[in-house]
């Protein structure tokens, strides 16, 4: 290694008064205050859940951005109204909370190998980060806008194949991400 290759990195000097972090303090009590004051000004932001619906609102007015927004899953059809999923598993693979599960059979049709036979995922446990559907080669799972769904139980927040290809008839209309 040579010596011009080597470069030090020394601390820099604060000054006493930057020392006491008083200049943070006061950066941070003006963000603060300058937030109050748009609430002020603005009005109130508290939405009336569920009469006030958030894909009604605007994303300035505390609605959510359509460009990044990540909701509920849900598995694609093909043109002839069968899963779209060919049982890669890549999703699976790609996925860091570990929440998809997908056994795979042979397919009875002729234009594919593989079909998922089963095809879980527990909405609990996802995080919703997208991987899933980035890693999928044929566009098969997906994340929606929908955001409101509820369960009693653990069990009705697992999502089997056919409540995911429920959700895709449900939001065909919607065009997701």
């Amino acid at each position: 290694m040579k010596p011009e290759d080597v470069v030090e990195l020394h601390e820099p000097k604060l000054k006493s008064f930057e020392n006491m972090f008083i200049p943070a303090i006061l950066a941070g009590l003006g963000t603060t205050i300058r937030h109050l004051g748009k609430s002020i000004v603005g009005g109130h932001r508290t939405m009336q859940y569920p009469e006030e619906r958030r894909e009604n609102k605007d994303v300035m007015d505390g609605g959510m951005d359509i460009q990044t927004y990540r909701g509920v899953h849900r598995l694609n059809r093909d043109e002839q109204g069968r899963v779209k999923c060919v049982a890669c598993y890549m999703c699976a693979t790609a996925c860091p909370a570990h929440c998809i599960h997908i056994v795979g059979e042979q397919a009875p049709w002729s234009d594919r190998e593989k079909y998922p036979a089963k095809f879980d995922l527990d909405e609990l446990r996802c995080i919703y980060c997208g991987m899933c559907e980035e890693a999928c080669p044929v566009d098969a799972i997906e994340l929606t806008y929908e955001y409101d769904m509820v369960g009693l139980t653990r069990s009705e927040m697992i999502f089997d194949k056919e409540k995911l290809l429920s959700i895709y008839d449900q939001t065909i209309d919607k065009k997701p991400m």
